[in-house]
């Protein structure tokens, strides 16, 4: 089993810091792969000239969204992310034997991102088994996507029952240098209405005030 994060010119490296410690407390084999994504701009995630806008859980109700509104799409949407994201997945799983690749997208509770939907993994899926060797020579690659029908207190409520410290997690587009959390920004939202769905105490360590 080897776990991908990704340096892409995100604009904190505090979650990779989360990532190389979860891994390490899992004795998880763990790589960080730099890509320049930032250099094409187009989000507030890799653009540091845009704001990044405080969350509003109630433009994404806790259901699936059929269709998506562009107007609705945030501009923490990073153009074509998890496709770059997955392709190199899709590498390490060929150099490394591996049959299945695990996301975590999901599309109940979330952001409004196209490349969440259910219909774009299945299509990147079928794309995997046509464009590389394993597939074409019938080991076939599956995309795995267990939080993908899960809003975020089932998510919470799934890897509680599977001891996650969710301390040691970062999903903050702001966090600051010391990994704490903005507790405003659209990934804060959604985690805290998680926690509080789930009825469970939030342990996320936020910026004071």
């Amino acid at each position: 089993m080897t776990a991908v994060s990704f340096d892409y010119g995100q604009r904190h490296n505090s979650e990779l810091v989360a990532a190389k410690r979860i891994a390490e407390t899992a004795s998880v084999n763990h790589r960080i792969i730099d890509i320049d994504i930032a250099q094409l701009g187009g989000s507030s995630l890799t653009d540091h000239s845009m704001i990044v806008p405080d969350g509003d859980t109630d433009k994404f109700p806790n259901k699936k969204r059929d269709e998506i509104d562009n107007d609705a799409i945030p501009n923490t949407y990073v153009p074509a992310r998890n496709t770059i994201f997955l392709s190199y997945a899709l590498a390490v799983a060929e150099v490394t034997d591996a049959n299945h690749i695990v996301i975590g997208v999901s599309s109940v509770d979330y952001s409004g991102y196209p490349d969440c939907r259910p219909e774009y993994i299945e299509a990147f899926e079928h794309m995997a088994n046509l464009a590389t060797k394993a597939g074409v020579t019938g080991h076939r690659l599956s995309i795995q996507t267990p939080l993908q029908k899960l809003s975020k207190a089932q998510t919470i409520e799934l890897g509680l029952s599977l001891g996650v410290d969710y301390g040691q997690t970062i999903s903050c587009y702001r966090a600051d240098v010391n990994g704490l959390a903005c507790g405003v920004c659209d990934s804060c939202a959604l985690r805290r209405q998680g926690f509080a769905q789930a009825g469970v105490t939030d342990p996320t360590h936020y910026q004071a005030g």
